[in-house]
């Protein structure tokens, strides 16, 4: 009789050992965990975990782990987890890099429909073979600041600019000439954009009027090597009659020059033939290998929605992408003296009438690279425009 009890137990306690683990396991696959990457935005842990919370109120079954990777770790980090069968579900990347990792089939693509919310100008740039692989997150467009205490101008495009004179003591400007793609954008504004273009007679023109910028001191030597932040260091000091930068700079501007501030004019980013502007623009992605690629898409659209988008450009000066946010009274109307309020709308407006990026290149910092020898070639060694132009041409057909 006793054994009979002890059985009994012990087989009581193994059914019920195998329905718990059952029931565990049934509530783990209802519960999917979505792991979430974005760029250096710790700061905004508030607006990103309300908008979790959110998401995971709306969406009982859904998880979302967020982590916040160091930007200089971004590609690393991404890279070496696609390689892995556990890779992120949603990552928050640059278009040349996701542009990258699409040419390599490793990301996860959709219809363009899923985009209709955006700015059809921005999600160009984020397909590949007629194929969509990401989701844009914000833009940048940079504006033209110039100190009216040196300069009463207003240029439209840099061939209006590179005819004025300069004041004695200071610089026309600073074009950061070896800095990432700072030189091909510009060249691009003028339909310069490729190995059959970049040697042709108004690309000479344009190496032509840099060589002279140079060589009269209208640019700083610095040009050559010095960053966009060495360009604004520059025009904070008074050395600088012109400075095409980043919105986000303003702010800057106004607490460590104050007097620089007061005569800071802004006007619209300086174009070039086609009279279109240029952007920089931030996106997510979603991993091939994603265990929840759909879920991961619905949450990068719930993410850029018109709500949050909105809430994001109060609190940092980025430009939405959802055209419903950009088309806020917010991105219309400014006081007079409030400079980031002017720059917010201008570079909002420019957003309507962007310059296409580089066509598709498989080695874009390569392309860089051999941009930058070549312009310090012929500002600093003399080398001939016309031949190094088709140098120029040779080494990016190779590309």
């Amino acid at each position: 009789m006793k054994f009979r009890n002890i059985l009994f137990i012990i087989l009581f306690f193994i059914l019920f050992f195998v329905v718990y683990i059952n029931v565990i396991k049934t509530e783990q696959d209802k519960s999917k965990t979505v792991v979430f990457w974005t760029l250096q935005l710790g700061s905004y842990d508030k607006y990103i975990n309300n908008i979790i919370s959110e998401y995971e109120t709306l969406n009982p079954e859904v998880k979302i782990k967020w982590i916040d990777v160091p930007y200089s770790e971004g590609e690393k980090r991404t890279l070496a987890s696609i390689l892995t069968d556990n890779p992120p579900d949603l990552v928050n990347l640059t278009p040349d890099f996701s542009l990258l990792l699409a040419q390599k089939n490793a990301l996860y693509t959709f219809d363009k429909e899923k985009l209709n919310r955006f700015l059809p100008s921005l999600i160009e740039i984020l397909k590949y073979n007629d194929k969509y692989f990401g989701v844009p997150f914000y833009a940048t467009s940079a504006v033209t600041l110039y100190n009216s205490a040196l300069t009463s101008s207003e240029p439209k495009t840099y061939d209006e600019l590179f005819k004025l004179p300069a004041n004695n003591g200071t610089y026309l400007t600073m074009i950061n000439f070896a800095e990432n793609d700072t030189l091909l954008k510009i060249l691009n504004k003028y339909n310069i954009n490729s190995p059959q273009t970049i040697n042709n007679e108004k690309s000479a023109e344009l190496f032509e009027e840099f060589k002279r910028l140079y060589d009269k001191n209208l640019v700083p030597k610095e040009s050559i090597t010095q960053t966009h932040r060495d360009a604004l260091e520059k025009y904070m000091s008074g050395q600088l009659e012109y400075l095409v930068t980043g919105a986000n700079f303003i702010n800057m501007i106004k607490e460590n020059a104050p007097t620089v501030y007061k005569n800071t004019k802004v006007i619209p980013q300086l174009t070039g033939d086609t009279g279109l502007y240029d952007y920089s623009l931030m996106n997510f992605v979603i991993p091939k290998k994603s265990k929840h690629p759909q879920i991961a898409l619905d949450f990068a659209l719930y993410f850029t929605n018109k709500i949050n988008q909105l809430e994001f450009a109060k609190m940092t000066p980025i430009l939405p992408v959802n055209k419903d946010a950009l088309n806020d009274e917010y991105f219309k109307t400014a006081e007079d003296t409030d400079l980031s309020a002017q720059a917010r709308i201008i570079s909002a407006r420019q957003l309507d009438n962007l310059q296409p990026p580089l066509p598709d290149v498989n080695n874009k910092k390569e392309l860089n690279t051999i941009s930058a020898n070549h312009i310090q070639n012929i500002l600093i060694n003399n080398a001939p425009i016309k031949k190094t132009l088709d140098n120029f041409s040779l080494e990016w057909q190779k590309l």
